[in-house]
C-alpha cells in the first residue's frame, strides 16, 4: 500500500493499537493516507499529537457500531488470520477484538493466512469462501517482554490483592501491575476470567487451575477475552483450547454484560487521579497518549455487579518523581472515568475507598496514599482551588470504609 503513495489519495487507515511502526503514519504520506486511530499506540502519538494522524475517544464496547452503522464506513478490512482448517474456517487468532466486525461491514476482505496465527475459539471464525483476497506468509507474532517489577508495583500488586477474595471474576490489562496482581493471587479458589485482553501471566493461574472458572454467573467454566498478548508460551497455550472463547468487545465488552457477574472485579490504571476521584488515562495533559479502550466498560459494569469492586491501581509518582495524585487534572486532560464510577484507589502506600465518600472525605483518603513527599502541597492545592471556609476538617470521619 505505502509503495502506492504516489497513486493513491485520501485514503483512511482506521485501527485500534499498532505494535510495529507503520509507513503510512509518516507524515511526508499525508496527501496519501490519514491515520485514525482508537487507540494510539507509540508509533502513532507525535503524529497525533502535531495533528496529522486522528484520534476517536470511543468505548470499546462501542467500537463495532460505529462500523455497523456506517459511522465509520469500512470499505476493505485487511486481517491475519490462521490457514483453514479441513472444512475451510479460518481463526482470526489473538485478535478477534473490533477485527470480527470489520470483516461483517467491510465491501471486501483481504486476509493475509498465517501458519503461526494460533486457532482460536469463539467469534473469530472466517470462512475462507467470505475473504476477496488473500495472500499466504509466515511471520513471528510479536511477542510482548515480560515486564520488570520494581518494589513499587510488587507493594501495589499486593494492595490489589487484598480486595480479590475467592471465586471472583478478573478484568486486567496488560503491563506490570496487571503482572503483579497476578503473581500473588496463586493461593486464591475458583477465580474466573472476564477481560477484554490478558497476558501471559494469566497462563500460571490457568495450569495451576486457580482460575478455573467454576464460579461464573455465565461461560461457566469458560475465561472469556476479547484479544491477548504475551509470550509465545501463550500463544501455544490459547492454540485450539475450547476452555478460552475470543469474543467481540460488543459482548466481552458491554457493561450490562459485566455487570452481570457476580463479584466482578475491574482493575485499570490511570495517568493521573484527581483528589476528587476522576481518573484521566489516556492523555498527559492535551497530549493524547493511548485512548479510552475498555476502562469505562468494565468500570460501570463492575460498579453495577453484585458485590462487583471497580479500582484504579497506579504508582503515588512519575518516574521523574511528580505527583499522579492531583489537586486537579492537568489543562487539556480528559475525563477517561468519572469520580462516580471509581470505588477504590490503590497506590503502593494503601487503598482508599471512594464509593459513597464526599469531596472531604475523598481528599483525606486519596492524601493518605499519596507519596508523603507531596501530602502538604497538594492539601495547600486543593484548598486553594476549592476555598472551603470552616471547620470542615472535624467531618472528616463522618463515614469510615468497611474494614476488610
Amino acid at each position: 500500500m505505502v509503495e502506492r503513495k504516489d497513486e493513491l489519495r485520501n485514503v483512511t487507515v482506521t485501527h485500534l493499537h499498532i505494535d510495529a511502526s507503520a509507513d503510512y503514519q509518516h507524515p511526508d504520506y499525508a496527501s496519501a493516507f490519514f491515520d485514525n486511530n482508537w487507540f494510539t499506540g507509540e508509533h502513532a502519538r507525535a503524529n497525533v499529537q502535531s495533528g496529522h494522524s486522528g484520534y476517536v475517544p470511543v468505548f470499546l464496547s462501542q467500537i463495532p457500531s460505529l462500523m455497523s452503522k456506517g459511522i465509520v464506513p469500512v470499505d476493505v478490512a485487511l486481517i491475519q488470520i490462521s490457514p483453514p482448517d479441513a472444512l475451510g474456517y479460518c481463526s482470526l487468532g489473538v485478535s478477534v477484538d473490533v477485527s470480527i466486525d470489520a470483516v461483517y461491514n467491510a465491501k471486501k476482505v483481504v486476509a493475509h493466512i498465517n501458519p503461526n496465527m494460533p486457532r482460536t475459539h469463539g467469534d473469530g471464525v472466517v470462512h475462507i469462501s467470505s475473504l476477496d483476497h488473500i495472500y499466504y506468509e509466515p511471520v513471528p507474532i510479536p511477542l510482548a517482554k515480560v515486564p520488570v517489577l520494581s518494589d513499587v508495583e510488587v507493594q501495589i500488586g499486593r494492595n490489589v490483592a487484598n480486595l480479590i477474595q475467592d471465586g471472583d471474576c478478573l478484568q486486567m490489562g496488560i503491563g506490570a501491575i496487571p503482572d503483579a496482581v497476578l503473581k500473588t493471587l496463586s493461593d486464591r479458589k475458583n477465580l474466573g476470567l472476564h477481560t477484554e485482553m490478558f497476558s501471559s501471566s494469566v497462563v500460571d493461574l490457568l495450569k495451576k487451575g486457580v482460575i478455573n472458572n467454576s464460579q461464573k454467573a455465565s461461560s461457566r467454566g469458560i475465561s472469556v477475552v476479547s484479544f491477548c498478548r504475551g509470550d509465545q508460551e501463550l500463544y501455544d497455550f490459547i492454540h485450539d483450547n475450547p476452555s478460552i472463547q475470543f469474543r467481540r468487545t460488543a459482548y466481552v465488552n458491554d457493561p450490562r454484560i459485566v455487570a452481570a457477574q457476580k463479584n466482578m472485579v475491574a482493575i485499570n490504571s490511570a495517568i493521573e487521579i484527581d483528589l476528587t476521584g476522576q481518573v484521566c488515562a489516556d492523555s498527559i495533559g492535551p497530549k493524547i497518549f493511548s485512548g479510552i479502550g475498555g476502562q469505562m466498560d468494565f468500570m460501570a459494569g463492575a460498579g453495577l455487579a453484585e458485590g462487583g469492586r471497580p479500582i484504579m491501581a497506579l504508582p503515588s509518582t512519575t518516574r521523574k518523581g511528580a505527583s499522579r495524585l492531583v489537586a486537579a487534572l492537568a489543562p487539556g486532560a480528559g475525563v477517561t472515568t468519572t469520580r462516580g464510577h471509581v470505588h477504590y484507589v490503590v497506590t503502593e502506600y494503601g487503598t482508599a475507598f471512594l464509593f459513597g465518600a464526599n469531596l472531604q472525605q475523598r481528599l483525606q483518603r486519596l492524601l493518605e496514599i499519596a507519596h508523603p513527599d507531596h501530602r502538604q502541597q497538594l492539601e495547600r492545592d486543593f484548598h486553594d482551588l476549592y476555598q472551603w471556609n470552616g471547620d470542615w476538617k472535624r467531618w472528616y470521619g463522618f463515614h469510615e470504609p468497611p474494614k476488610k
